[in-house]
């Protein structure tokens, strides 16, 4: 930790993944709920969420209505329209810029944390049953990785969202197919280093089996780098699930999703005539989002990995 805390680049991710975090956990005071999300929540007004001794506002910080997660409609026009008070960031397409980054926040890092969890369960099983065992085991599971592997990751996945109909569970699941093996295959190596270390034999010689072995003597001292990755696949995940949304594969259209924001802003990328740039913010907040939150990830993940590397002590 003390390797970690005089990283400055790391800490200064981990700032930015806490306000992310504190974004998205109170999404509903930053950008106040209306329409059907209001309805839902039965307030009569949006200033109801403030109040920290209400029902409402407990409700709408961790059990928000799914129509809270669609972006406000604040005009029909195709046209976008520039930055003001009630709309800070822009309306691309009619829809709130600034209503669905932040909310937008809730279902990014919602997807990454369980497309990760998810990964990192199964690749673990996997990869340390694989390793432990060896032999035919291990050699039917890694020439089975080799056939994912030999898929263009983001090709298989919009693949199987284009088979499986776009939804959030479509795109958990697609990532999780894809993307378990590249945890497998880090666990499977540390488990054949640790496997053969003396306190397994000694743990083995006093009858201890397989499954204690693998899961209280092998496993948690193989885990480490598995464990950096998770955090590194936090930042890259979003990248491909706001790649699905950009191709028309994300989200429903309305959903608070940074990807398809950036979609609806294709059409006015070159700005009105005499104005290349007029029409900058309809990319801008959507982009600055994504790349500010995938740079959090990285440079903690980064951090990790130094801070617990004995290569680099």
């Amino acid at each position: 930790m003390r390797r970690l805390r005089a990283n400055k680049a790391a800490m200064g991710g981990l700032a930015l993944v806490m306000m992310f975090a504190l974004v998205a956990m109170f999404a509903p005071l930053l950008a106040p709920p209306t329409g059907n999300c209001a309805r839902d929540l039965n307030v009569m007004s949006s200033r109801d969420v403030y109040s920290p001794v209400s029902r409402v506002f407990w409700k709408a910080v961790f059990s928000a209505p799914p129509s809270c997660y669609l972006v406000t409609r604040v005009s029909f026009s195709e046209l976008p329209s520039p930055p003001r008070r009630a709309a800070p960031f822009g309306v691309s397409r009619g829809y709130d810029v600034y209503y669905g980054i932040v909310w937008g926040t809730r279902i990014t890092l919602g997807l990454g944390v369980a497309i990760c969890l998810i990964n990192l369960l199964v690749g673990t099983v996997v990869g340390a049953v694989s390793g432990y065992y060896g032999g035919v085991v291990d050699l039917l599971i890694q020439r089975f990785i080799d056939v994912l592997f030999s898929f263009p990751g983001l090709v298989l996945t919009v693949v199987l969202v284009t088979i499986l109909k776009p939804s959030l569970v479509t795109i958990v699941l697609a990532f999780t197919l894809t993307g378990w093996a590249t945890y497998a295959r880090i666990v499977r190596g540390d488990i054949l280093r640790v496997r053969a270390l003396e306190y397994v034999d000694a743990a083995r010689a006093l009858g201890a089996r397989d499954a204690r072995l693998i899961f209280r003597h092998v496993l948690p001292n193989a885990v480490a780098s598995a464990l950096t990755l998770v955090v590194l696949e936090l930042g890259t995940v979003p990248l491909g699930v706001a790649a699905l949304s950009f191709l028309g594969l994300g989200l429903p259209v309305g959903f608070a999703d940074w990807g398809q924001l950036i979609g609806f802003a294709r059409a006015w990328i070159q700005g009105p005539p005499g104005s290349p740039f007029g029409y900058w913010y309809i990319t801008f907040f959507p982009a600055a989002a994504i790349v500010l939150y995938s740079l959090s990830w990285n440079l903690l993940g980064d951090g990790l990995r130094d801070a617990f590397d004995p290569r680099s002590r």
